[in-house]
């Protein structure tokens, strides 16, 4: 073949092949990716549900990834801390405390199925139960989730101390950490717990397969809205490989994914936005010293 026949077919080939295979995998990113899950919900539930977006990603970035969860919300943290995950699904306080302890920076948000760039935190008691308010839980079993989650312990703890002036460890009879959003939910729905901390969020996603939220729960308290869950990689990434992330997080529009997920997509996002989530860790701060 003669060599100007050979360019031109080389030249041929290239243009017909996808703009992202031919951008993917330059010398300097990792030859494989390593996701980190927090887990609100257990291991084989949570890489169940990013299943498709795992595909997904490895098609769209050339390269193999791997899921990793923890048994708990610092584990994920701690993976990032030492680089042994490239970036991370975060609850919006587990973020703030990766961005301040492993050089972490988030990079799209999680919008749900309605639009929204937010969830509330709410706390429930088993459906049918004399249980029907916070005032009526007094004394009672609570469960809390994990002590880095956003709305399973962040957000209720300030609501108990600031707004109702008590504090919880001596209002109800017994305070435990179920460790998921899923388990919270599980022992209120089975009767194992009286009163639990989680989100409305979490509750869709478990809808119609682990429980029936009009049926199984009754909502005692539903908090503000609560800044979605971001997407976070390491500030010391390729900068090649963090802007190809963004774009395939942005663009990823798998309906049947998405439905996993019980997301409409994910969209930009800075770190200002989890200021609020500083703020109200601060308040915590200071409330306990009290």
């Amino acid at each position: 073949m003669k060599p100007s026949l050979k360019a031109a077919l080389t030249l041929l080939l290239a243009a017909c092949l996808p703009i992202t295979a031919l951008a993917a995998n330059p010398a300097d990113w990792p030859k494989k990716l390593t996701v980190g899950l927090i887990p609100t919900e257990s291991s084989s539930h949570i890489t169940d549900r990013f299943d498709n977006l795992h595909t997904y990603l490895e098609k769209k970035l050339g390269l193999p990834v791997e899921l990793k969860t923890a048994t708990d919300y610092a584990g994920i943290i701690t993976a990032m801390q030492f680089k042994h995950i490239d970036l991370a699904y975060f609850g919006p306080k587990s973020y703030v405390e990766a961005a301040q302890r492993a050089n972490a920076e988030c990079f799209v948000i999680e919008v749900d199925e309605a639009g929204s760039k937010g969830y509330h935190g709410v706390i429930i008691a088993k459906k049918g139960t004399p249980i029907t308010s916070l005032q009526a839980a007094k004394g009672k079993v609570f469960a809390f989730t994990d002590p880095n989650s956003t709305s399973g312990t962040l957000v209720p703890t300030v609501y108990f101390v600031k707004d109702m002036k008590i504090d919880p460890e001596k209002y109800f009879s017994k305070v435990i950490y179920s460790g998921s959003h899923e388990a919270s939910m599980l022992s209120v729905k089975n009767g194992k717990i009286d009163v639990a901390a989680t989100n409305d969020l979490d509750m869709k996603r478990g809808e119609g397969k682990s429980w029936e939220k009009d049926k199984d729960f009754s909502i005692l308290w539903t908090s503000k809205l609560i800044p979605g869950s971001p997407m976070a990689y390491r500030k010391d990434l390729p900068d090649s490989l963090k802007k190809a992330l963004k774009e395939a997080f942005i663009s990823y529009n798998d309906v049947e994914g998405l439905k996993k997920l019980k997301l409409k997509g994910y969209a930009t996002v800075t770190d200002e936005v989890y200021d609020p989530i500083r703020d109200q860790i601060e308040v915590k701060k200071q409330l306990g010293k009290k």
